[in-house]
């Protein structure tokens, strides 16, 4: 299938961004960072673990990211973890989470944004469609 790939370097990024997680989520316990910065930051590592496997337009990756990450917040909301009868397990209840915020749904607002600052590829793809679209609109 043409859209499937590795793509090393994204994998790398992922890795790095899985790594930070990880240790903001063992070693940092306090009010910003852990509950904030992190939320941001896992937008970024879902958009790039994309990104290392399927070759798609950046712009719905992105947008992707981000209708993901809202349900998995609204699956807090409706308390997925109880009704899976994962409750006890301390795994699905790291992944999934347990408690819906609407301060998480704009953190992962903040990180859909921060990746067109991050992305060049998201950049460069978003920019060419708006010139593209101008374009036509001068032919007509």
């Amino acid at each position: 299938m043409k859209f499937l790939q590795f793509n090393l370097r994204f994998f790398i990024i992922t890795l790095i961004l899985f790594l930070v997680e990880v240790f903001i989520a063992i070693f940092v316990h306090d009010a910003f960072i852990r509950p904030f910065v992190g939320d941001v930051i896992v937008v970024w590592l879902i958009y790039y673990f994309l990104r290392t496997f399927l070759k798609i337009k950046p712009i719905y990756l992105a947008w992707f990211t981000l209708i993901f990450s809202f349900a998995v917040e609204t699956a807090q909301y409706f308390k997925l973890v109880t009704i899976l009868g994962l409750q006890d397990n301390k795994l699905a209840r790291i992944v999934i989470g347990t408690s819906f915020s609407w301060g998480d749904m704009l953190c992962y607002v903040i990180g859909f944004g921060f990746l067109f600052l991050l992305d060049k590829d998201l950049r460069e793809n978003n920019n060419k469609n708006s010139i593209c679209h101008s374009e036509r609109n001068v032919v007509k």
